[in-house]
């Protein structure tokens, strides 16, 4: 059988949780993307422009998900105190009650997969998952100086 390459691991392994969370979030009329914007926005309230980054997303798929969030009751978009320009998202009391859910659902995933593997096995994967990312981070994977045949 072919050795199967990191980077396909890698994108086969988060399409699946994807899709797993994606299906979850179904029953409750929510995406993964909402589930993960509710638990990236702090009590006290989290700058627009902070969510993006904080949570990988571009910003126009980040602008239909805080819209989406909005027509459901989940946020409220209040003027930035510390910047005139920008805006706040807090969570609504419903979104408080949906952030818990999600909270409780990423908690069960993380029990399932903590009852199946050794601390020894998480602690390799999260090291080999920090390395590949500081190899990316630090443009180590296709640096120009370096001959990779």
């Amino acid at each position: 059988m072919k050795e199967k390459t990191i980077d396909y691991i890698l994108r086969a392994t988060w399409q699946a949780v994807s899709r797993m969370y994606n299906e979850q979030a179904q029953k409750y009329g929510a995406t993964m993307a909402t589930g993960f914007a509710l638990l990236s926005i702090d009590k006290e309230g989290t700058p627009s422009t902070a969510l993006g980054p904080r949570m990988g997303m571009e910003a126009t798929s980040l602008t239909r998900t805080l819209k989406s969030m909005e027509d459901k009751g989940l946020i409220t978009r209040q003027p930035n105190p510390d910047d005139g320009r920008g805006v706040l998202i807090h969570l609504t009391e419903f979104g408080k009650e949906k952030r818990d859910l999600s909270k409780t659902t990423v908690r069960q995933f993380n029990d399932k997969v903590k009852a199946r593997v050794t601390d020894e096995q998480l602690a390799h994967f999260i090291e080999v998952a920090e390395i590949i990312n500081e190899l990316i981070l630090d443009k180590n994977i296709f640096n120009d100086n370096e001959k990779n045949h």
